[in-house]
């Protein structure tokens, strides 16, 4: 079954659901949070092997 997480946007508590019920805090139902793709397992179409920040060493120094 897949886990979901949840916030209450007026206190700040996070709760994990695996019924798929979206639950309720401070009398008001919990927004579900959506996952950052850096926190998702690396696929191929989310590398980024040639970022232009780094540096790129081919060896080739001396």
């Amino acid at each position: 079954m897949k886990e979901d997480s949840y916030e209450c946007k007026n206190c700040g508590k996070i709760v994990k659901v695996l019924d798929g019920k979206i639950p309720s805090c401070c009398n008001k139902l919990m927004e579900k949070l959506k996952i950052d793709i850096c926190t998702q397992p690396a696929h191929a179409e989310h590398a980024r092997p040639m970022d232009e920040e780094d540096v790129c060493d081919e060896g080739r120094a001396g």
